[in-house]
């Protein structure tokens, strides 16, 4: 599949490091001659990983493919069951990454309720594109979560994440949400770059001498690793 990038996609560049260097992240962006601030307060993130029965979100991304698309939902906070949130189509051509975002204002899930029924409240908000998306990729794959830290240029042009402390569940041939058992995965800190195309040769500049390199990662493909046993 040939994705055509739209004029506003970001340009997205990640580097991945042991997690020990945290703070030396933080002291880099806090020193650093750009000014970066704190553009919104550090919160949790929570993401479903939805695939084909073949996995192909998964083969993708393993294979090499310039095109890529996976779908997640994901909800912010302290709940380790999803909540109010979002159904999200993300999508991915070489270093050039955008979304698209459906609304979920009703929890999906309540006390006892399966795959199947979290699944039929997420789709009853969605309209007929994203029933499309959610109906093509039915198959809840993983559950992850992370501390997210946001920074930002003062203009606002070049924005940066830090991610930490990444928990991955297994939700593979279960009728049920897994949130007891975790599989095995790498703690790390992966930094995520992202700016307009306009500012590329400025970002460019500003990352040039960040302490880590550039990586290529995901983590729905981190996680699928975790859970099938490969982490390393």
């Amino acid at each position: 599949m040939m994705l055509r990038v739209p004029a506003d996609a970001r340009h997205e560049v990640k580097f991945v490091a042991e997690a020990m260097r945290y703070h030396e992240i933080r002291h880099w962006l806090r020193m650093h001659p750009a000014l970066f601030i704190n553009a919104y307060p550090p919160r949790t993130i929570h993401n479903i990983y939805f695939d084909t029965h073949k996995y192909t979100a998964y083969t993708d991304n393993l294979m090499g493919e310039s095109s890529r698309i996976k779908l997640r939902y994901r909800w912010y906070g302290d709940s380790a069951i999803p909540t109010a949130g979002q159904l999200e189509v993300k999508f991915r051509r070489n270093l050039y990454g955008w979304k698209q975002v459906y609304t979920i204002a009703d929890a999906p899930y309540a006390a006892g309720d399966d795959w199947r029924t979290i699944r039929g409240k997420i789709r009853a908000q969605l309209p007929p594109e994203g029933l499309r998306w959610l109906d093509a990729n039915p198959i809840p794959v993983l559950m992850n979560r992370y501390r997210r830290d946001y920074f930002a240029t003062l203009d606002g042009g070049i924005r940066v994440t830090l991610d930490t402390g990444s928990v991955v569940h297994d939700q593979r041939i279960k009728p049920f949400p897994n949130v007891r058992h975790k599989a095995h995965a790498l703690d790390t800190v992966v930094v995520e770059v992202k700016f307009n195309r306009d500012e590329r040769q400025r970002a460019s500049e500003l990352v040039h001498n960040l302490p880590i390199r550039v990586s290529r990662h995901s983590k729905y493909i981190v996680g699928m690793q975790a859970i099938l046993g490969r982490a390393v």
